[in-house]
């Protein structure tokens, strides 16, 4: 039908370990002529020793990141799609944005498409943010008229200024993200991809993304938001997909698709950590276990609003040799996912230079400032500015009351997830005459 954008059909992307990494990355010229090189003497040793390709084959592991993947999206629509890591879901989008090629099936795309997948993807490092600007517009197919028609508003929207004129590789993660979504939001593709990568942003840019991301629905242009934050996706989206282990495993109503998604992130939350495979990293260090202390020590299985508590991270190395240069962070959220606060080894300077080959950290929160409930947490490593594990939903902190005030009683739990300790006193003023 004409006013259906995309149209996938039965969907497959198949890699193989070890080697697919090396096939799905950007070459210049010369490394592809090398690897091509390259392949041509192997496949003359192979003969030569009388193997041919299939041969030796055997030790490789093929894995299907999507499978009979089918579905259509009509123009206007805005459609959430959701899942654990590792469910195929950046990796569906990669393939409609033509980033990489479906190992089976095909998808039918009317439009021009514009992706924030990944920080800096369509970024030349060398160039400036504002020649970087012309690129990616020049890439979407638009006149350099129409770019400047778009520039200030572009500009104004990224917050990056006072760095325009700098190479973009001299850029934060923030500043790169801040500018990407700018340029792939205002530089009116008819179809926009969004991906994860907005998590990147602070609070009020993740505000701003959203309400962006409205506006362009609102103007009749379509919209795929892959994101964890089930609030973001539920008033973002009025329909979702749901992916798991490469497969479209529900396709409706936001609501629906997203009681569904909680309930399944319940039962993976239930797992033990060390036998979580929805875990994204290279695994140079592993998180396999979490508990709860108390201030005297002890294990707990439920925190007190407002009271000490200690989360405690056992890890272990891949190779069994000393870490460095590594980067812990905990991330609260609600039962939908809104981040609620973040717990950071680098927010309080205190990223560990050095560790030994398996221990335990442990982050202690003051006064725990959460309403009684149930809380999901994520968690995160990094290795030399590489990330190690990152596994989300990976537990549940269980929070009850305490009087935290003495008067019995705390806040209602409708005015907000946050209980702040506090108190009231008058403050007395000798009278004047006026």
């Amino acid at each position: 039908m004409s006013d259906t954008v995309i149209k996938a059909e039965n969907l497959g992307k198949k890699y193989v370990i070890g080697h697919q990494q090396q096939q799905d990355s950007y070459m210049a010229l010369r490394d592809v002529i090398a690897e091509s090189a390259k392949g041509i003497v192997r496949r003359l040793v192979n003969l030569t020793n009388g193997r041919s390709r299939s041969h030796g084959s055997g030790n490789k592991e093929e894995i299907w990141a999507l499978k009979n993947v089918s579905f259509e999206v009509k123009r206007g629509e805005v459609i959430g799609i959701i899942g654990r890591n590792g469910a195929g879901k950046s990796t569906l989008l990669k393939i409609l944005s033509r980033i990489t090629e479906p190992t089976e099936g095909r998808v039918r795309i009317r439009g021009r498409v514009g992706s924030l997948l990944e920080v800096g993807t369509g970024f030349h490092p060398e160039l400036t943010g504002r020649e970087n600007i012309y690129l990616n517009g020049a890439i979407l197919g638009m006149t350099r008229a129409e770019i400047k028609r778009k520039f200030d508003e572009i500009v104004a929207f990224a917050e990056i200024e006072k760095f325009l004129d700098t190479p973009v590789k001299r850029y934060s993660s923030g500043m790169y993200v801040r500018l990407a979504f700018a340029v792939a939001a205002h530089l009116e593709p008819e179809i926009l991809l969004v991906d994860e990568v907005l998590a990147v942003g602070d609070a009020d840019f993740q505000k701003k993304c959203l309400g962006k991301m409205g506006e362009v629905a609102k103007e009749g242009r379509t919209v795929l938001f892959v994101s964890h934050n089930m609030a973001a996706v539920q008033s973002l989206c009025k329909r979702a997909l749901l992916i798991d282990s490469g497969l479209v495993i529900s396709n409706g109503k936001t609501e629906q698709i997203v009681d569904r998604y909680l309930q399944d992130s319940e039962k993976a939350t239930a797992a033990s950590l060390n036998e979580r495979t929805d875990r994204m990293g290279n695994g140079c260090l592993r998180l396999y276990n979490y508990y709860f202390l108390d201030e005297k020590g002890n294990k707990i299985d439920q925190a007190l609003t407002g009271r000490k508590l200690f989360i405690a991270l056992e890890y272990r190395s891949k190779d069994g040799k000393p870490l460095r240069n590594v980067h812990i962070a905990i991330g609260i959220h609600g039962k939908l996912g809104e981040n609620l606060f973040h717990l950071s080894t680098s927010t309080s300077g205190e990223d560990f230079s050095e560790l030994p080959p398996s221990g335990t950290i442990v982050c202690c929160i003051h006064n725990l400032p959460l309403q009684p409930g149930r809380y999901n947490f994520n968690i995160f490593a990094t290795v030399a500015r590489e990330i190690a594990d990152w596994i989300q939903n990976a537990g549940i902190i269980r929070v009850v009351p305490y009087d935290l005030f003495g008067s019995g009683k705390l806040p209602p739990p409708e005015q907000g997830p946050f209980v702040v300790e506090h108190r009231w006193q008058l403050l007395l003023k000798e009278s004047r005459d006026v």
